[in-house]
């Protein structure tokens, strides 16, 4: 089942007299369950497309469906409500609140939808469970580390039961240890609960954790690498940089 369906996607920015093409008909499709990094050089569009995947920005041109619904001309409030229930979103520096605790982080996608907590707590501690925080659930972020924080803000993601979760660069704030303890979170999360995660980074070692890498260059796609071991191996990481060193990313 296609989840994500992008249909030659445009992206263009005025810059006083000057247009500059972000994105350049960019196609492609995402399955249920699947887990796909997208990597290239600073200023290659990666950035961008999360941004219009996600229906936080819209393109110039092209389509995008999610779950088979179309989001690209949608008004402004019905995205946001396709935003609130359908995606989730994990980024590179938490956003978590910094008056409100683990739980409360957690439950805040379903507050803002208006929905009354007290009917989701069974699912908000199954999450602290899954991302091994229900010791910490009561604790606010500053009382949390780095990588503890990513693990609640991943909870806050799925706690809508997103069809997608979009992740900008989760794991560069983090140290080494911290960083491979939420890929691989990110990895159980799209084999056991068939997540459909696409995910920016720059890290051929992160982008080793997904099942394919798509490569952006120049607002292009320009190659789909397969990842086959899908845990951080040495062989799936040197195809990764290799194809790098071939696209000169």
């Amino acid at each position: 089942m296609t989840v994500l369906e992008a249909n030659s996607v445009t992206k263009q920015y005025s810059m006083g007299e000057v247009i500059v093409t972000a994105l350049h008909e960019v196609s492609f499709n995402v399955v249920k369950g699947e887990f796909v990094a997208v990597m290239g050089p600073s200023g290659s569009g990666k950035s961008t497309l999360l941004h219009l995947l996600g229906g936080l920005d819209e393109p110039t041109s092209g389509e995008i469906a999610l779950a088979g619904h179309p989001i690209t001309h949608l008004s402004d409030d019905e995205v946001t409500v396709v935003r609130r229930r359908k995606v989730g979103f994990i980024f590179q520096f938490y956003n978590l609140v910094p008056t409100l605790t683990a739980a409360e982080n957690v439950a805040l996608p379903l507050l803002i939808d208006g929905q009354r907590i007290e009917k989701h707590q069974e699912k908000i501690d199954s999450l602290l469970a899954m991302v091994g925080l229900v010791e910490r659930r009561d604790h606010k972020p500053d009382q949390m580390s780095g990588g503890q924080q990513q693990r609640v803000a991943i909870a806050r993601a799925f706690v809508n039961d997103p069809e997608i979760v979009l992740a900008d660069e989760p794991t560069g704030n983090l140290d080494s240890q911290s960083g491979t303890a939420i890929l691989e979170l990110l990895r159980q999360s799209a084999e056991a609960l068939r997540q459909t995660i696409v995910m920016v980074t720059h890290d051929p070692r992160a982008a080793s954790y997904a099942d394919r890498v798509v490569f952006l260059k120049d607002g292009r796609i320009v190659q789909n690498l397969p990842i086959q071991a899908k845990s951080g191996e040495s062989e799936d990481i040197r195809n990764i940089m290799r194809v790098m060193r071939e696209l000169e990313l």
